[in-house]
């Protein structure tokens, strides 16, 4: 059922969304993820619907941490949307009952922190029904949490056989990941960055199945490197996962992706933001220096193969971009996938800190697409099936026999 389909006039709309946002003193620092569910929030108050929106905010462990409290959240949005916009202390029991039961058509309540209550992460059944007793129709929108069993995610969905659909930022989500796994125009390139290899193997192993090149940089780079028989200083990396390295790169040869390393990197002494640096090559590294971007020469060589590009995946950053002195080679690459995308390519940008690089450098508003995902994203891109999907669209396959 696809929510455009769907009139709510004079129904209360139950909403699970990702407000997880980041807070620095009791205030949100980042409303990204709120802004990416006005669409969805407005196309329910437009037609003339009543909202309760469920959410989860960090790790509060099944207990009520202030902290932790959507309070702020829902002042915030009500600086977002005109419609009234209420707060329930809590998201079960007699007070939510009772909001969500005096609503007026065009108002919003948003529940308190869902994870104050052990039973939302143990996906409970019964905490789950609850929470379905709150609304008429459910809308999944939160796509971030898409990979948890949780009981706003994945358990309520049973509860809302032929009223239920996911909102605009999840379709986008599901669709826009299908475009690189199996629509992709080749050639498609994915860069994968980050700092470990190990929390990126499942996706390096399914990206050798989809694209014709894979850029690796960020410290896992390092380990690549080390295997081919590099001096890598004090740069970071596994050893005990030189051997997986050692398959990845015998496997991408076998399926004919090619693999792109650093040519050169700029080294420091020290992981610090002051640090004196220099320019070496990627192979060649001394041994109190260790690599924390990738330099001139290495950018010069993936600019043509990024531009040559129709499809282009960016997962984890190329180098410390935090520090200024360490930022150059992640910003000019990030300048070239938007590049890339203005003259046609269609981009997809995911991952915490891929995203919050593209931010720094003002340029998140030039990709295709911007992924809301941290490990709902990984676990997409590894071809894995998330439950918060799942649990819909087995529901719709219920309701189609």
């Amino acid at each position: 059922m696809n929510i455009d389909t769907l009139n709510f006039s004079g129904n209360t709309v139950l909403v699970r969304v990702d407000f997880n946002v980041p807070m620095k003193d009791g205030r949100i620092s980042d409303d990204t993820r709120i802004k990416s569910a006005l669409p969805t929030l407005n196309k329910i108050l437009n037609d003339g619907g009543r909202i309760v929106v469920m959410s989860h905010l960090g790790r509060p462990k099944g207990k009520r941490k202030e902290e932790y409290s959507l309070w702020p959240v829902a002042e915030h949005l009500r600086t977002l949307i005109s419609n009234p916009v209420f707060f329930s202390a809590t998201c079960t029991g007699r007070e939510p009952q009772k909001l969500a039961k005096n609503l007026k058509n065009g108002e919003v309540l948003l529940l308190e922190n869902l994870r104050f209550h052990k039973e939302e992460e143990e996906g409970n059944i019964f905490f789950a029904k609850r929470l379905a007793d709150l609304g008429d129709f459910y809308i999944n929108d939160a796509f971030g949490t898409a990979h948890r069993s949780h009981a706003s995610t994945t358990i309520i969905a049973d509860f809302f056989e032929g009223h239920r659909c996911f909102g605009y930022l999840m379709t986008k989500e599901v669709e826009n990941i299908d475009r690189i796994l199996k629509r992709g125009v080749k050639p498609i390139t994915a860069i994968i960055g980050g700092s470990k290899i190990s929390t990126k193997i499942p996706v390096l192993l399914k990206m050798l199945d989809v694209v014709d090149h894979i850029i690796i940089g960020g410290g896992m780079a390092f380990t690549f490197i080390k295997v081919l028989g590099g001096n890598i200083g004090t740069s970071i990396c596994e050893d005990d996962q030189l051997e997986t390295a050692r398959n990845i790169l015998a496997i991408a040869e076998q399926k004919k992706v090619l693999i792109h390393l650093p040519q050169d990197v700029v080294v420091a002494k020290t992981f610090d933001p002051l640090a004196k640096k220099k320019s070496v090559s990627a192979h060649q590294i001394g041994a109190h220096w260790m690599g924390l971007d990738i330099g001139k020469k290495t950018v010069k060589r993936l600019e043509p193969l990024l531009m040559a590009s129709h499809t282009i995946l960016w997962n984890g950053p190329l180098g410390v971009f935090e520090f200024d002195r360490f930022s150059k080679g992640t910003r000019k690459v990030a300048e070239i996938i938007a590049e890339a995308t203005k003259k046609g390519a269609f981009s997809l940008v995911g991952g915490g800190d891929s995203v919050a690089a593209a931010k720094k450098f003002g340029l998140e508003n030039h990709f295709s697409f911007v992924s809301t995902g941290g490990g709902a994203l990984l676990e997409s891109l590894e071809g894995k099936r998330l439950p918060g999907v799942e649990a819909m669209l087995r529901n719709d396959e219920k309701n189609r026999t």
